[in-house]
């Protein structure tokens, strides 16, 4: 089932089943995606809903699994492990709040209040009123909204190691998933 309007996330899917690296289950209905985006408190992105709703790949091991991350893989929203899921979704603000911790402030926060607690109040704030992110594959993020497309996907670690990781979707599943051929003497052995 596509969604018209959707062709980066149609073409996304299409070049990770053409890539066969992952194991891709029926996509996500519309009673499922519901359920989803009321279970966890976002709406997919026009394209990532295109792509789920072409198939909902289920876990892969990527190439560069961040340690701490290893065990989320393609997030599996109709079996998964619920608490996983949860942290799954939850990483992006855990990791600005364990910034804010360490004392980090964004100055379009304005002043910092002085006392920590209420630094991490304000920050709750207005982390609250910020995009979403949501998972697309381990550590690996597009910005939730319905009527949001062709998006940047974010590889988000801490938050002095966020990169774009793919310039939409379609071009994430090719930076991350399709092996680059590199027919170079010397440099081809290397890689």
């Amino acid at each position: 089932m596509s969604l018209i309007g959707s062709p980066l996330g149609v073409e996304a899917a299409r070049r990770l089943a053409r890539l066969g690296c992952v194991d891709i289950q029926p996509g996500l209905t519309n009673a499922e995606f519901t359920t989803v985006e009321q279970r966890f408190g976002f709406e997919f992105a026009r394209d990532h809903r295109a792509f789920l709703a072409e198939g909902l790949p289920v876990w892969t091991v990527g190439g560069d699994d961040h340690p701490d991350c290893s065990n989320w893989g393609w997030p599996d929203w109709r079996d998964g492990d619920p608490d996983t899921l949860r942290q799954q979704v939850d990483h992006p603000t855990a990791v600005i709040l364990d910034a804010v911790r360490k004392g980090y402030w964004p100055t379009e926060w304005r002043k910092r209040p002085a006392d920590p607690e209420q630094a991490m109040i304000k920050a709750r704030a207005r982390l609250a009123d910020v995009p979403r992110m949501v998972p697309v594959y381990a550590h690996r993020y597009l910005p939730a909204g319905r009527d949001t497309s062709a998006q940047p996907v974010l590889s988000i670690h801490t938050l002095h190691d966020t990169i774009v990781y793919g310039l939409d979707l379609a071009d994430y599943i090719d930076q991350e998933f399709r092996t680059a051929e590199l027919n170079v003497p010397f440099w081809r052995d290397i890689l």
